[in-house]
Order: structure tokens, then sequence, then C-alpha cells
């Protein structure tokens, strides 16, 4: 590489990695210079994060990225998934491992919460889908147990919120992953006070709220130091990885409240949704159960979370572990190999959120519902799959019905992509032309902000552009040899029920 770089620090549930970009001034080219294993740690009552196992990676990761590139970088930005944060006490000293937002501690605490506020009123505050994880039910359910931490803690950050701290010694909570704690109030964008008050939770965690792009300074001293002096920034990126994700959109067009192409960010969740410049906050909305997210450029990603791949790692980790070797490229060949839509689940159903077998939770669904059980390791993977599709359809449709327009061009990016009997499901269950890729959109999106925040890339619609110059996309062009009507309709009657 040569000339200017710019460093992606981008840690997803099961791995992190970093990344190198470099902008010639028409492309940006990439490098993975370093890629980390990441998850849970049971220890005590708790799934935690080991923070100071990802500090040291990020560090680790760094000092690679300086020993390669030296003085040509930049800038560094962090982004990661939403909801789950780091307590700092009044000495800035962390005072416990993050818990995992798949820990099991915010069980009922939705329910619980509903009691001293309504459903609908937590959803005019906030704009945000409803699930068990969201950081408001995890500080409910510390609230719950009577934690000492919340009466130690004066300051709470989320996860890259906490990296960024670590990097330069400075608070700070950037808008995106804000918007996924259930709190923030995207209308009057500002943190949702009254809604704090209203359960009794301290003001006083909640700091500033300052947009992605924004230059948080040079690394801390110490930091420095130890990476042999060396003076680059740390901009904010879009920290919520979905909104790196899809500001990495090859998609064209000015911002609006109809768009005509919606995304799939598509890994261990797919997230699936428009970007709009303004919040959908309404009682269909509510009742449909989507999320109003903060993205770049001060828009708005109404979306879905789906369950995503989820279904399909957890099938070929205990494939595997129950002798088998399947690759992922194997996995999808005896899919394409088994029949077709047979047997439908529902993979938002919370039985499948962290099952001990995941294709015995697969094969149980169908029969409690009355359908032919998966007998093969294809037909289970297969059903996920088309299952995952017929999501996507669905999602679509509520799309359009809040957005009042229509839907051309579904767009998926990430690491899903490369699941091509997937993305030729999707175009099929859609009825629609799918693009796919870049499938590095997370890290290209986080690199793309630091361009834009250091004037090398002028705008949002140029950094597109470029993405679409950059790496290349695929389309799928809808197939209907399969009955997807009926099927869809099965589908309905599942999720329905």
């Amino acid at each position: 590489m040569a000339g200017q770089v710019y460093l992606a620090v981008d840690i997803g549930a099961s791995s992190g990695r970093l990344v190198a970009g470099e902008f010639d001034g028409t492309r940006i080219s990439l490098e993975e210079v370093y890629r980390f294993n990441n998850g849970g740690v049971s220890a005590g009552r708790y799934i935690h994060w080991d923070v100071l196992e990802q500090w040291s990676h990020i560090k680790r990761a760094l000092q690679q990225a300086v020993d390669r590139y030296g003085n040509t970088i930049t800038s560094v930005g962090v982004d990661t998934w939403g909801v789950d944060f780091g307590l700092l006490g009044p000495n800035d000293e962390l005072l416990a491992n993050p818990i995992h937002y798949r820990d099991s501690h915010t069980e009922g605490m939705m329910e619980r919460a509903f009691e001293q506020v309504s459903r609908a009123e937590i959803f005019n505050q906030s704009g945000l889908q409803f699930m068990r994880f969201n950081t408001l039910y995890q500080l409910l359910a510390l609230q719950n147990v009577k934690s000492p931490l919340l009466d130690a803690a004066e300051s709470m950050l989320l996860m890259p919120d906490l990296f960024h701290w670590l990097l330069t010694g400075e608070k700070a909570n950037e808008y995106t992953n804000a918007t996924t704690t259930q709190f923030y109030n995207p209308q009057k964008k500002r943190w949702a006070t009254e809604l704090f008050d209203s359960f009794s939770l301290p003001q006083k965690l909640l700091g500033q709220v300052v947009p992605p792009g924004t230059e948080l300074g040079p690394l801390h001293g110490d930091i420095s130091r130890e990476l042999g002096g060396a003076k680059f920034k740390v901009v904010l990126p879009g920290t919520h990885d979905t909104a790196s994700a899809v500001m990495a959109v090859p998609a064209v067009g000015e911002l609006s409240d109809q768009p005509d192409w919606c995304y799939i960010s598509s890994g261990t969740w797919s997230l699936m949704g428009v970007e709009i410049a303004n919040p959908i906050i309404s009682a269909e909305c509510q009742e449909l159960n989507f999320t109003n997210e903060g993205g770049i450029g001060d828009s708005i990603r109404l979306l879905k979370n789906i369950a995503g791949l989820w279904l399909v790692q957890e099938c070929r980790r205990i494939f595997n572990a129950g002798g088998q070797s399947y690759d992922w490229d194997e996995l999808v060949e005896i899919a394409a190999a088994a029949a077709p839509l047979v047997s439908l689940v529902d993979p938002d159903d919370e039985c499948f959120l962290a099952p001990e077998s995941m294709p015995d939770a697969i094969r149980d669904y169908c029969r409690k519902t009355g359908q032919a059980v998966p007998d093969t390791d294809g037909a289970v993977i297969r059903c996920a799959l088309e299952s995952l599709a017929l999501r996507y359809q669905m999602v679509l449709q509520m799309l359009e019905r809040l957005t009042g327009g229509a839907i051309k061009t579904v767009h998926i990016v990430g690491g899903g992509i490369q699941n091509r009997l997937l993305c030729q499901l999707t175009a099929n269950a859609c009825g629609r032309s799918v693009v796919t890729g870049p499938i590095e959109a997370t890290a290209i999106g986080n690199l793309m902000v630091q361009l834009i925040s250091s004037g090398a890339v002028s705008s949002i619609a140029e950094a597109r552009k470029i993405i679409s110059h950059s790496f290349g996309q695929e389309t799928y062009v809808p197939d209907a040899a399969a009955d997807w009507v009926t099927a869809s309709e099965r589908f309905a009657n599942l999720v329905n029920a």
C-alpha cells in the first residue's frame, strides 16, 4: 500500500479484525491486517464480553498496522454491535466486564417495564423495536437485582464508545449506537430523559451524543508511546456496525421518505430496512415492531432485526461437533440438493435465540406445527434458508406499507452474500432483483466516514459511487420455478399463529 492509510477496527459477535484502506482518489482498496476470535465468556451468573482481551487484540492489531504502514496512517475508527455497554466509576475505572446481549438476565424485563410505562409510550419516546436485550432492559435487569454497579457508575459507554475512550481518554456516545438503546428520542434528537426518569434510572450515565465523523482526538499519550510514538487521529465512524454497513450500500438517489431500494446487512443477524430522512413513529410501526435507528448523514435506518445466518451457523457447529466436517460451501450444496419448500420455521421465534442444538430446535418446531420433520442435514439447512428468504419477503412488504413507496431493488451486503443459494432464494421469495456486494460493507462504511471527515471524499453520494467503482456487484433475478405464493401464505400462518 502507498499513500495515506485509514484503519477500521470492526468487531462482531464472533470475530473482530482490523482492515486498512487506501484511497487513490477514485477507488478504495482494502487489506486485512489482523483478525481475532470473539465471543461470550460464562463467569458466575452472567455471560460476559471479555473486554480486556478485546482491547489487547485491538492494541496488537494497531501495532501490526503501525509496523506495516508507519506514519502514513491518518486515522482509526471502531465499530461493533449495538446495545451492550460498560459502566465507568467516578475515577473512570471500568466497573465490570460488559454483559453479553444473549445472557438470560433480561428475560421478563420487557413485561416488567410495561407495568411501569406502557409499550406505546416507550415506543413513542424511542421509536425502537422491542427486543429483550435492548440496553433499557439490561439496565432494568441490573436495577431488578439491586446491582451495586448502578449506584457506583458515573457514565455508560456502549461497546465502541468504550474502545474509543481507551484509545483517547475522551468519553462520548456516538449517535448511531446511542439509538439502539431504546432510550434515545429520534424525533427530539436527544436522550429520552423523561423515559429514563420514569424508570428511576440515573441520568448521570448519559453522556454527550456526537455524530459519526466526529474527530475525537489523537491517541492517548500512553497508547501513542506503546505504539512507538504513533500520532494518528481517532475518528468516530457509524459505530453501530449496521450503520457502517448501510453506508457502504452502493445505491444511488437522494435521501427521501419513500426510497425505491432496501438493504439487508447479512451475517449472524440480518438487518433489513430502508434509509429515510425522518423517523416513522406510529401505531402501525409499533405493531409491526420496526425500529428507527440512526444512520450516517443524520438519516434514519427504518429496519427490523431478523435472526439471519445464526440458524445456519449453529446447525453447522452442531453437525461438525457430531462428527461431520462441513465447510460453508458443502452446507449450501446439500441444501440445494434437498427438496424445496417442504418445511418452514419462523427464524425469529425465541426458541431459536440460544438453543442447545439448533437442528433439534428446527425439527421440534416443525413437529409441533404439524409439518414434515427435516430428516437430513441438507433438509434442515434448506428449511432455515427458505424460511429466512420468506421472512425477508414479509419484511419487504411491511416496509412498503410503512413508507408508502414501491421497493424495486434489494441490496444485500456483508458476509452473507457468500451464500449464493440464500441470495437466489431471496430474489425468488421477494420477486425483486437482488444486488449483492460489497462483502466487506461494515469495514468499508467505517473507512468512508473517516475519508469524508478528512475531506478526501466530499459526500455520502460520492462515497457510494466510489464503492460501486471499487467493488463488484452481482445481480440475482427472480426465478418463479417453485410456488412461493403458497409458501408465503404458509409462512405467514406460522408467524401469525
